[in-house]
């Protein structure tokens, strides 16, 4: 008998894990940002990233091949552009406002895997992303649904399709590559992106602080593991689950806050509830539906 609520397969559930350990690093990254500027401080976590993953590689460095390069720089710059356009943006626009734009790239997944892979979605898929987004809206509040758009807005919404496109690439790429190689390539590719951008944006260079070093190195050795993660996971999870996964990272974030003393009002408790609901029901495979569904398939089939 088929169940009806398959559990987690072993990517998933590490995919919600680099989540659950991303949502947490918000007190870290606010500390940081009071002593560095972002596009540095993205050089230089990365960079470091790329180090840890490097040593982790170790002799596997020497058979790196052209897809791993090309696919990798190009991940890495696709990364590196959406954390440096939404830091961009942030100088104009409110954090709520932020997190609600950004959270476009929930909804935006599934259309980028449609035309990049030539993949549907399953049905029980998009209303989940659905519900995970109406949740991140929830999360965002009310003063983020403002209807003016300014040059915030729109620096914010290219990092929301910077951000989807990542995720598709990885999923496009990641089968028949070494993770650990393209790991690397990405995290240099993308530090090397964000170091170009700090004398082009005319970022003041940080005063030498162990406070941002000790947090680029954390946050280092994180976006090490969670970029391992996600080249090995996206290799069997859909780039439209994983966006569903991802979208918790801001529940997770409450939590911690909420840990540290944070009021949690009602509009984040119910949009927490969404995303929930929204992981939870991308996983669901009900059988009259995957039997209505067959059949529309064999009606369309013979109409052909």
């Amino acid at each position: 008998m088929k169940r009806k609520f398959p559990m987690p397969s072993p990517e998933e559930l590490a995919l919600t894990g680099v989540t659950v350990l991303w949502g947490g690093t918000f007190l870290v990254l606010h500390t940081a940002m009071q002593h560095c500027g972002p596009r540095f401080f993205v050089f230089v976590r990365f960079m470091m990233a790329a180090v840890f993953v490097g040593l982790l590689a170790g002799r596997k460095l020497l058979d790196f091949n052209w897809r791993e390069i090309w696919a990798g720089t190009l991940i890495g710059v696709t990364l590196a552009t959406g954390y440096v356009l939404q830091s961009a943006g942030l100088h104009d626009i409110t954090s709520s406002r932020s997190a609600f734009i950004t959270a476009l790239y929930v909804p935006l997944v599934p259309i980028f895997q449609w035309a990049f892979l030539r993949r549907a979605p399953h049905l029980m898929s998009w209303l989940g992303i659905g519900l995970a987004f109406a949740g991140l809206v929830c999360l965002a509040g009310p003063a983020a649904l403002s209807l003016s758009f300014g040059r915030g807005d729109l620096l914010t919404l290219c990092a929301a399709i910077a951000i989807a496109i990542e995720i598709v690439l990885i999923s496009l790429y990641a089968r028949g590559v070494d993770s650990l190689r393209i790991t690397v390539m990405q995290l240099l590719a993308g530090s090397l992106f964000a170091g170009l951008m700090v004398p082009v944006s005319g970022e003041v260079l940080p005063v030498f602080s162990w406070v941002w070093i000790a947090c680029a190195l954390a946050l280092g050795g994180l976006s090490a593991l969670v970029q391992v993660v996600m080249n090995w996971a996206q290799k069997s999870v859909s780039p439209t689950k994983a966006a569903v996964i991802y979208a918790g990272e801001p529940v997770w974030g409450g939590l911690v806050g909420w840990m540290a003393g944070d009021h949690l009002p009602p509009a984040t408790l119910l949009g927490a509830v969404l995303i929930v609901g929204g992981v939870l029901t991308s996983e669901l495979r009900p059988q009259w539906l995957e039997a209505l569904l067959g059949r529309s398939s064999q009606a369309l089939t013979k109409n052909d």
